[in-house]
């Protein structure tokens, strides 16, 4: 196996800057986060790859601020495979492409039934890689050789593949629609921090007084107090089912708590003392939470033939014809239109229900020019049709039922 080096120094990095801008062509990029085993999404690797340049590997907690690359490339396109997944991480060490191509999402487009990156590479340019490291702990030190192996063969063909699929949209037509996409993702904004994160809580739903929920947002708090300082996975400390089963049960002292079955976890025991100083506080406070929130989104749709039947009509319908124009357009309907999207005009079209009108909608929540140029005249045939198609189903059953 030929030794790979990680670049973990600052003096180091700057010579290696120099050394990719004056490579040819985009930018291939990857990084690898620990999800799951640490607290922070930061990357604990970042792969590089250009055309005249090389392949390098770089440990971004040991350089800290990484600008300097972004600065040495400016103007490049950059690489990514599944791009949403890593700008975050990316732009964290000061790593923001202006310009992207994404593997990934332009494998959707072209309606692959696998998108993952050992199998498009597979199936474009018949390179088998293996990917047994893709859910390993990252923040390793030092990293093992057969990772770093690993990671660097995630970028050093990523170029290639890039220029396999670019002219493969072209080909569909579909090379419009792909940079839409890649600067939609760009452009995204970060989702906003809810004002009661402790409501994510898996199994929150079952609990019915007040007190329980104090009990169970005192311990979610806690934890994640104690999981962001020790930088590890909060579910590596005590699951949500510890939480809630706490909760539950309302301990009326440690011991109690210590012998309660569902209360497990890796520092369910060694961090007895914190997890019952939480409880205590949930026991004791005057500061009651709500058992329910009111939600400021539209409901589910199992919930629309009771509140709102007609947005459920059109709904229906216009799935249908978003399945069809899928399958004419040969990609997955939710890369055609996002689902939410079509769910937020249906529930709330609007007044006058025209081809525009329908296209300005799904423009207000995040549709590109592509998709509304593709879905909304059908979209808002569909909308217009519900309710003629169900006054018109209800005649032939009241028909049938008088012949009867």
């Amino acid at each position: 196996m030929v030794r790979v080096k990680v670049i973990a120094s600052r003096e180091e990095f700057l010579v290696t800057c120099q050394r990719i801008a004056a490579g040819v062509g985009p930018i291939a990029i990857d990084a690898e986060r620990a999800s799951g085993f640490t607290y922070s999404q930061r990357a604990y690797l970042i792969q590089v790859h250009r055309r005249n340049a090389g392949t390098f590997l770089f440990d971004p907690p040991a350089i800290g601020d990484m600008s300097d690359l972004q600065q040495a490339t400016i103007g490049c396109e950059w690489v990514l495979h599944a791009a949403s997944q890593d700008l975050s991480c990316l732009r964290e060490v000061g790593i923001t492409p202006t310009k992207i191509f994404d593997t990934e999402l332009s494998a959707r487009l072209l309606g692959m039934e696998r998108v993952g990156l050992g199998a498009v590479v597979e199936a474009l340019l018949g390179i088998h890689l293996k990917k047994e490291h893709s859910a390993a702990d990252w923040s390793t030190r030092p990293l093992p050789e057969s990772w770093l192996t690993y990671a660097s063969l995630d970028v050093e063909l990523l170029v290639d593949l890039r220029d396999q699929i670019e002219q493969m949209l072209i080909e569909s037509d579909k090379l419009k629609f792909a940079y839409e996409e890649f600067e939609a993702t760009l452009n995204k904004p970060d989702k906003p921090i809810p004002a009661e994160p402790w409501r994510r809580l898996s199994g929150l739903n079952t609990l019915r007084t007040a007190r329980q929920v104090a009990v169970a947002r005192d311990l979610w708090l806690e934890r994640d107090s104690i999981a962001q300082t020790r930088d590890v996975s909060p579910g590596r400390l005590i699951p949500d089912s510890a939480i809630v089963a706490a909760a539950h049960a309302a301990p009326v002292n440690k011991q109690a708590l210590a012998s309660l079955t569902g209360f497990n976890g890796r520092a369910s025991r060694t961090l007895l003392d914190s997890w019952w100083a939480a409880i205590s506080r949930g026991l004791a406070t005057n500061d009651l939470p709500a058992t329910r929130v009111r939600s400021e989104s539209i409901p589910p749709p199992r919930n629309w033939a009771d509140r709102r039947p007609e947005a459920l009509d059109r709904l229906t319908e216009a799935r249908a014809a978003l399945h069809e124009i899928a399958s004419e357009m040969a990609m997955p309907v939710e890369n055609l239109l996002t689902p939410s999207m079509l769910r937020e005009v249906a529930w709330a079209p609007p007044s006058e229900i025209t081809a525009d009108s329908v296209g300005e909608a799904l423009r207000s929540h995040g549709a590109r020019a592509w998709q509304i140029e593709a879905t909304a005249d059908r979209i808002a045939q569909a909308f217009v049709e519900a309710p003629q198609k169900v006054t018109s189903e209800a005649v032939e059953d009241s028909s049938t039922a008088t012949s009867d």
